[in-house]
């Protein structure tokens, strides 16, 4: 049986190095330079509040709903933890930045081909037995990764241990069903952006109740989205293949004037 990962982000031990994101960059090999907030560029960044720093990045929702209202299964959940996106999958819908409660994905607006963007959890690291580039680099700790149950564990133990010191609260442990992601602070969460007031119902379970009342709709829309995925995937190939038949065209006429 597979562990579900996670990764424990202990605020009060962030200094604000952003070596976090840094070799996230470097793994992903994204754009370089600093950015503080996420985008196509940058699966993760810093965000300062009156000199607390906090990590921002996919939470890697255990049920995620990301993956429920993809229409064409471009996101998919796997048993370490880790949420995935096939780009090659995707109808560009951005049905999943819509519904995203922490509001994750972004979009490469600038691109041709354009995609959605977010932290993948390292997951091709995970799957060599190493752990994720911006756990490994972190410096003070502030990033620890491991078994989620352990992990759990560990930050309760020092929540106990230190109740002066911490909320009494471990961020990600209920919030949507449960992260991969989870947080201990210093500070209250909300004073650090982070929505306090979300269900502890996974939002997909929500999404079904809703969805089972009219599964006419659904199928339909179902059909429909997909028949849209499958003609801009064909017209493409299409094109792909017009070009190739006009090059050696092209190339043939070339050879005959030569002869």
């Amino acid at each position: 049986m597979i562990k579900k990962k996670a990764m424990l982000i202990d605020i009060t031990l962030c200094v604000g190095c952003n070596a976090c994101q840094v070799v996230c960059k470097e793994e992903n090999g994204l754009m370089e330079g600093e950015e503080q907030r996420l985008s196509a560029t940058a699966y993760t960044a810093l965000n300062e509040y009156d000199g607390t720093y906090v990590r921002r990045m996919c939470q890697h929702c255990d049920d995620p709903t990301c993956v429920s209202v993809c229409p064409v299964g471009a996101f998919t959940k796997t048993a370490a933890g880790p949420v995935l996106y096939d780009e090659n999958k995707c109808i560009g819908c951005r049905y999943c930045m819509q519904a995203c409660p922490f509001q994750v994905p972004r979009y490469e607006w600038d691109s041709t081909y354009p995609r959605v963007q977010k932290c993948k959890f390292c997951a091709g690291r995970l799957e060599r037995g190493l752990q994720p580039a911006c756990a490994e680099a972190c410096p003070t700790g502030a990033t620890k990764f491991g078994d989620r149950d352990e992990l759990i564990k560990e930050a309760y133990e020092r929540l106990q241990a230190e109740p002066e010191k911490y909320v009494q609260k471990i961020y990600g442990l209920e919030e949507v069903g449960g992260t991969s992601i989870l947080y201990i602070s210093s500070v209250p969460f909300e004073q650090l952006g982070f929505k306090t007031t979300m269900s502890k119902v996974a939002l997909p379970t929500l999404t079904w109740n809703a969805l089972s009342k009219i599964p006419s709709v659904v199928a339909v829309g179902g059909v429909f989205l997909y028949g849209v995925w499958w003609i801009t995937n064909r017209r493409t190939e299409v094109q792909q293949l017009e070009r190739k038949l006009k090059e050696m065209e092209e190339g043939s006429n070339g050879q005959g004037t030569l002869n």
